[in-house]
């Protein structure tokens, strides 16, 4: 290893710290589709997954099929008919269905199981666990088509799933649900983890797609949906998305809309796209997240009044620098608000000088400290300084000093400062100036 190479590996085992003490005891429920079996990358996303048990993520995951039914039903000469995208399980392929649904379900076990020296899973010793952890019903007749053996999620066993989690084992479902008078179910995968990723109120849903996530009528991939952006888009534009791309954005707007924090689209034929999304700042996927009460966003000229009945106590108090409505609006395109039920409840701006910027009016209302808002609008405004090629930034502040540095900046001097920024600097006030490399 070159030590360019080495020092690049040093840098970002260090920036995912963050994030793997940030996952450590969370509940993801993980998407994986049938085709994802098959590819390639298969054994990649394994030991990726296994990555993620042994640093304490507490890991669901629901596997597809649909592939594997197609091939065992060509391979008996039966035919398959779908209705409104549901394939009609009759009494002839129910055999072939639960054969297929099997052999995916050992894949996954077996992949699971693997533990050779010398490889990424060597010692990895994963206790993975099935059972019928979900109850279904039939679909029933669907514009006069009965489904027959097809059905739906009625019931997830949480109480079961949480005990399995609870003993350090990773729960494995398959897209099979059974009924009280013990019939089986051909489900598909995406109402199964849905319903689970609901049940169980998981920190996030994982679901793998083959795209990196969705993309705009430019090409640009769009970063993250709001629900009410991702309802729109799906409305709008679903039509135009992959099947595999639909399927995954539909069950993460309606995991989201359940409850579920965040849901997350994950390529499966790009190696590492798991990890990229999880452990770096800006992923590399669309991300769904649930936006019922609290919206993140640029500032508009409506939000100025918000922004100085929240800053205004930490102007008495000589936190903050006093600031004009006047001067506000003029800077309130460099803002970044945080919204509940019509009301700002933290804010914080970005000021350009060439390729550093100054991080500023960093507040948040007494009410909603210590939840993360803070740290979610320096995220969201570290992402759209490194769009505008900013690669430092920097703050003063008088009583934030620790929060600063906790959040990776580091201590400085005025002559560190841009040369107009120092000529503004106020003795008196004594402001502590931090950087950070973005």
């Amino acid at each position: 290893m070159s030590d360019d190479t080495q020092k690049d590996y040093v840098k970002w085992f260090r920036h995912s710290s963050p994030y793997i003490n940030a996952h450590r005891g969370k509940t993801f429920v993980v998407m994986l589709p049938g085709e994802a079996l098959g590819h390639a990358n298969f054994s990649h996303i394994i030991q990726d997954l296994a990555l993620l048990a042994s640093l304490g993520v507490r890991l669901v995951l629901v596997h597809g099929a649909r592939p594997q039914i197609d091939a065992r039903l060509n391979a008996g000469q039966l035919a398959t008919q779908f209705h409104q995208s549901l394939r009609i399980t009759d009494d002839k392929s129910l055999s072939a269905v639960l054969q297929a649904i099997g052999e995916a379900r050992i894949t996954m076990e077996a992949a699971l199981s693997t533990g050779l020296p010398n490889s990424p899973m060597h010692g990895s010793r994963i206790e993975v666990v099935s059972g019928n952890f979900v109850s279904a019903m039939p679909h029933g007749v669907i514009d006069g088509v009965d489904l027959q053996h097809t059905g739906k999620v009625r019931r997830v066993n949480t109480q079961q799933l949480v005990r399995s989690l609870d003993a350090g084992a990773i729960a494995l479902l398959s897209p099979l649900g059974y009924s009280a008078t013990g019939e089986v179910f051909n489900l598909t995968y995406a109402d199964v983890a849905t319903h689970v990723a609901s049940a169980l109120q998981a920190d996030k849903l994982l679901a793998f797609c083959d795209a990196d996530g969705v993309y705009d009528q430019d090409g640009t991939l769009i970063r993250q949906f709001t629900l009410t952006q991702c309802q729109q888009h799906i409305e709008h534009k679903g039509s135009q998305l992959s099947d595999l791309v639909g399927l995954a954005l539909q069950s993460a707007y309606l995991s989201c809309q359940q409850g579920v924090r965040r849901a997350q689209l994950v390529n499966f034929t790009q190696d590492g796209a798991l990890l990229g999304e999880l452990f770096t700042r800006d992923g590399q996927g669309t991300m769904v997240y649930s936006g019922h009460y609290e919206q993140l966003r640029p500032a508009t000229i409506d939000d100025v009044g918000g922004i100085l009945e929240l800053i205004a106590p930490l102007e008495d108090k000589g936190i903050l620098v006093r600031r004009s409505r006047e001067r506000l609006e003029t800077e309130i395109n460099q803002f970044n608000v945080m919204e509940k039920d019509g009301t700002i409840i933290a804010c914080a701006s970005l000021h350009p000088y060439s390729e550093i910027a100054e991080l500023a009016c960093v507040a948040t209302h007494p009410d909603y400290r210590k939840g993360g808002r803070a740290q979610a609008l320096l995220e969201q405004l570290e992402q759209g300084a490194g769009k505008q090629g900013i690669r430092r930034l920097f703050v003063l502040t008088t009583q934030t000093a620790h929060w600063f540095l906790e959040q990776g900046f580091v201590p400085g001097q005025i002559d560190d400062l841009p040369i107009e920024k120092q000529s503004l600097y106020n003795l008196q006030r004594g402001s502590k100036i931090f950087f950070k490399d973005i």
